[in-house]
């Protein structure tokens, strides 16, 4: 694995970077902090993870940066700097942001029947960004939205540009939500969870033609998953998120060979493994992920930890500090000890 590449090409200068990113959802019981100061970079070309449980504030995170929350969701602190700009300072229903969805920055969602619009052809929901990003008429719209279904592997493309989202079989769905996610080629393609509910095969395959497609367009890759074998293939860098902070991040090899976090060291404990033993048990993490509304001011992560002392309980969760290798830093006053690969 090479640490400067990725897609085949060293990846370039910092084209993104989230500063601080604070969102917070204001319901009848509190207000649930469900992202609180995540901050993180992407170069031009590169792939990055974030990997977490359900609920640890990944999905949330990217919707923030898309401004696509709904109500009761709220951005309450942080900067998005893309292409020298802060994103933030755009209205959600600005003209300015409008242009960026989709144009520079595309989203491709986990669940396909819910994002694709159930009314509206296969064709139109492809050619409506085409004709707003890129001046496209009708028809050099339709004719290049049966190049992208070509693309990504829809038979017959031509007519299926005219089928409805009910038409098509969950992997075709989430090949059409490709093909609008490259559609004009955007400089940033964030991924949630893109292949949850698929069989393995067409996992595989879709993720692999992602990959090629974002590849094409030159584009970078924001991987949201909890599956840590998808990381562990396409990946550069890695995050780690937990009750909506980062609590470890580094290359992709020292997440897997050299793991700081107990968390993170949780995680993988508690997937199989080719090289164990047969017979090996796979260890869960005890406990469940803390309320969001009553998170402490300590450790979130305190009462499932193995690692965890008097300090812990005690003292401000830290910050983020070095931990080894290039760019490696653990939100951890007991780091685990290091291992070679």
């Amino acid at each position: 694995m090479s640490d400067q590449t990725t897609c085949g090409v060293p990846a370039g200068e910092e084209m993104l970077r989230v500063k601080d990113l604070e969102t917070q959802f204001r319901v009848d019981e509190g207000v649930v902090r469900a992202v609180n100061g995540v901050s993180y970079s992407l170069r031009e070309r590169e792939i990055i993870g974030i990997v977490g449980e359900s609920g640890c504030g990944k999905s949330v995170s990217q919707l923030s940066i898309m401004q696509l929350l709904q109500r009761p969701g709220k951005i309450v602190g942080g900067e998005v700097w893309f292409e020298g700009q802060n994103l933030l300072e755009y209205g959600p229903k600005s003209a300015e942001m409008r242009a960026i969805r989709g144009g520079k920055i595309s989203m491709i969602f986990q669940e396909p029947m819910t994002s694709l619009n159930p009314v509206l052809t296969i064709g139109r929901q492809l050619t409506e960004s085409l004709e707003l990003h890129l001046g496209m008429n009708k028809k050099e719209a339709r004719a290049r939205a049966t190049q992208l279904l070509d693309l990504v592997g829809i038979p017959s493309p031509a007519s299926r540009l005219d089928d409805y989202p009910h038409q098509f079989s969950g992997g075709m769905r989430q090949r059409v939500m490709i093909a609008i996610g490259v559609a004009c080629q955007p400089k940033m393609v964030i991924a949630d969870e893109p292949t949850t509910a698929l069989d393995c095969t067409t996992q595989a395959q879709l993720l692999e033609l992602m990959l090629s497609t974002i590849d094409a367009c030159k584009g970078s890759l924001v991987l949201v998953t909890h599956n840590l074998g998808v990381v562990a293939r396409y990946s550069q860098r890695i995050y780690i998120m937990y009750a909506g902070k980062i609590v470890e991040q580094g290359l992709c090899r020292d997440i897997f060979y050299r793991p700081r976090h107990p968390y993170t060291v949780g995680l993988l404990k508690s997937v199989p493994r080719l090289d164990e033993v047969r017979g090996h048990r796979l260890v869960p993490i005890v406990g469940t992920p803390p309320n969001l509304i009553d998170l402490p001011p300590t450790c979130a992560f305190y009462p499932r930890c193995s690692e965890r002392t008097e300090r812990c309980l005690t003292e401000p969760w830290p910050d983020l500090t070095a931990a080894d290798g290039e760019g490696h830093l653990v939100r951890c006053y007991n780091p685990a000890e290091r291992t070679g690969e």
